[in-house]
């Protein structure tokens, strides 16, 4: 019986398999589709400004009527189904990347919007909703008024004055 001792450097890599994994499909494959074949992800880009909520979702090839948006309590959730309207042929794919089925995502909002008030417009496979921010809770500027010699004395007697 031959016993032998495991080699430290067969654990490692060599340098053309590192090479090959490295130019692997599933390397260049987007951050956002890993994981997510059954379903597509949805790009947003989410915004404040000092009146509204800001929510623009990339939906290219998607239908106004195919795009539902909810929101209960502090989540907010799109969501729809893009339907497969090519033909199969028989031609075998290099890769396909057009994705086709169901997509989600789901923002929480912060707390003061009037989700009552919410609009939604799409234009360009871009769907842009828009949640109003509540009064209380918009930026106010508080102005300081001027004061003038009558009022300063005024302010500076009152302040000298001894309480009882």
């Amino acid at each position: 019986m031959i016993v032998r001792r495991p080699s430290r450097f067969g654990e490692l890599m060599s340098l053309r398999q590192a090479m090959d994994r490295l130019f692997d499909d599933d390397f260049f494959r987007p951050l956002w589709t890993i994981g997510e074949r059954p379903g597509v992800a949805l790009p947003l880009d989410v915004s404040t400004t000092p009146d509204a909520f800001v929510v623009e979702a990339s939906l290219p090839g998607v239908k106004p009527e195919d795009v539902e948006i909810t929101v209960e309590n502090d989540t907010l959730t799109i969501s729809g189904r893009t339907a497969a309207e090519r033909k199969v042929e028989e031609a075998s794919y290099v890769f396909s990347e057009i994705r086709h089925g169901s997509f989600s995502r789901t923002v929480s909002l912060p707390t003061g919007l009037e989700t009552d008030k919410a609009s939604a417009t799409f234009e360009n496979g871009v769907l842009s909703l828009r949640i109003p921010k509540a009064e209380r809770v918009k930026p106010r500027q508080i102005r300081i008024s001027p004061v003038t010699e009558a009022k300063a004395e005024l302010a500076s007697e009152t302040s000298a004055k001894p309480t009882a």
